[in-house]
């Protein structure tokens, strides 16, 4: 059985209107629509000013003529103001949730030629967000010969995913915001690549605080910063990046540094401060280790957060910004607020969207483009094009992924390898030479610390080597530990 079709359509004040016999010979919108030849219209849902109701009358009579099968509902619809975008989404929106659609028997279409330019985005909006769950239908007056009431027509649907070029085009710039979030680094760690797809998601589409986990190095600062540059490309922000690292906010300072202060509102306040948080006013404000603020501090920002106000060291009245913030943190903060050290009204404020950032040893099969990007940002700094040997490549890609990496600073430890082969590699490739000598200073940087200073033998061992140590008379043996103890624990102090 054939779906009955229905047509929701706002009634032309001015487009409708005709007198006497002379209407009949010039296209209007809703008389049109229901004369179109391969468009039979089962019922006309017909919107319109209370105030207009007699025009109204005239078009449900005219449509009977034109087309006797369709039956008109005249609905009125009180819009103070056509113009209003609040007014006329709030009484559409009303409608479409009230309205007894049926799907499976109705098919259902928006008629977008009448009424405002509000009017008709509201629509639109409305039928996008599946509200109304129809296609749009536009009409208008024939081209090209003699007009005629009927005019033509045209139905646009907007489910894109029936439409392969826009739906791919969509995938392409969603792909583009990730490679962007990714500074074009082709990662192949699946869990890392659904992460940063999901951030590209919420980034584009929430203004929401983020909050970024992860051990240090791991790159929640450059991921901030690209967080920021894509908004601020979707023109989501307009002010700033705005940068702190908490752990060195301490005392009467941080609360200047993160809300201003007044001259005079603690020693060494010689000139007012108007703060990281006015100053990322529009922009995004990312806070790094915010686990290591002060009770004091987390409050104030708790407000800032929730109302956008916030009141400077020493001021007397409130200041206002409005800010995104990103957060980041390698410290457990869920354990830090039940000890105490962390406000869990703050904590609930700024954990609506949490990520964990992986360490790079557990990434393994990301190393290998991370070397070809820090390869290529240390050799346009230096004006260089750095290349690698082919076996020197190889040869430290085995080691950078082998059980022995422990990558303890992550990206940085990683980033400063490439600069210090880039700088003492002969010409512009990387020998085995130098990759051998970096492979050794970064297993000296990560090998365990030393053996505990009342450990005599392994102390001795440790400085002298098992053989020389072997060597040594016992007596003498226990007076030199003695003064490497003494030495160590000076040294400490």
């Amino acid at each position: 059985m054939a779906r009955r079709t229905v047509v929701f359509s706002f009634l032309g004040v001015t487009l409708d209107r005709g007198h006497a016999a002379k209407r009949w010979k010039r296209w209007r919108p809703n008389p049109g629509l229901v004369s179109q030849p391969d468009l039979p219209i089962d019922r006309v849902e017909l919107l319109h000013p209370p105030e207009s109701t007699l025009l109204a009358d005239q078009i449900v009579a005219d449509i009977a003529e034109l087309s006797p099968r369709t039956t008109v509902v005249c609905r009125p619809i009180p819009l103070p103001d056509a113009w209003d975008f609040e007014a006329v989404y709030g009484a559409l929106h009303d409608l479409a949730r009230s309205y007894p659609f049926d799907v499976d028997a109705e098919d259902y279409l928006v008629h977008i030629t009448t009424g405002t330019h509000v009017i008709q985005i509201c629509l639109f909006l409305l039928v996008e967000a599946r509200e109304l769950p129809g296609r749009l239908i536009q009409t208008e007056p024939s081209r090209g010969r003699e007009a005629t009431v009927a005019g033509q027509h045209r139905i646009i649907d907007l489910d894109l995913s029936r439409y392969a070029a826009i739906a791919e085009r969509f995938a392409t710039v969603r792909e583009q915001g990730t490679s962007f979030l990714k500074e074009g680094i082709e990662t192949r760690n699946a869990a890392y690549n659904q992460l940063i797809d999901q951030i590209e998601q919420v980034a584009v589409r929430s203004d929401m605080p983020l909050l970024l986990m992860g051990p240090t190095g791991a790159g929640k600062t450059r991921l901030a910063r690209r967080i920021y540059d894509l908004k601020k490309a979707r023109r989501r922000l307009k002010g700033e990046f705005v940068e702190v690292n908490c752990a060195t906010l301490r005392g009467d300072s941080a609360m200047g540094a993160l809300f201003g202060h007044t001259r005079g509102a603690f020693t060494g306040a010689v000139k007012d401060r108007p703060g990281l948080l006015r100053t990322a006013d529009q922009g995004l404000l990312f806070l790094d280790e915010i686990g290591e603020l002060g009770l004091d501090e987390q409050a104030m920002l708790l407000r800032a957060l929730e109302s956008g106000r916030f009141l400077p060291v020493g001021a007397d009245h409130e200041v206002h910004s409005q800010f995104q913030l990103i957060a980041g943190t390698n410290r457990d903060l869920r354990q830090a607020a039940l000890d105490g050290a962390f406000r869990s009204d703050l904590l609930a404020r700024i954990d609506t969207w949490t990520w964990s950032l992986p360490a790079l040893k557990d990434r393994p099969e990301d190393i290998e483009p991370n070397l070809d990007f820090e390869l290529d940002r240390v050799g346009r700094a230096a004006g260089r094009r750095l290349r690698f040997h082919q076996e020197a490549r190889a040869r430290f890609l085995r080691f950078a992924m082998g059980p022995d990496a422990t990558w303890d600073r992550n990206f940085r430890d990683l980033g400063a390898a490439v600069q210090r082969m880039g700088t003492l590699a002969p010409g512009d490739r990387i020998d085995e030479p130098t990759v051998l000598a970096e492979m050794q200073r970064l297993q000296a940087a990560w090998a365990p610390a030393g053996p505990p200073v009342d450990d005599r033998d392994a102390l001795l061992i440790a400085i002298l080597g098992e053989s020389a140590a072997a060597e040594l008379d016992r007596f003498d043996a226990v007076q030199l530990a003695e003064v490497l103890r003494v030495c160590r624990q000076s040294q400490a102090r």
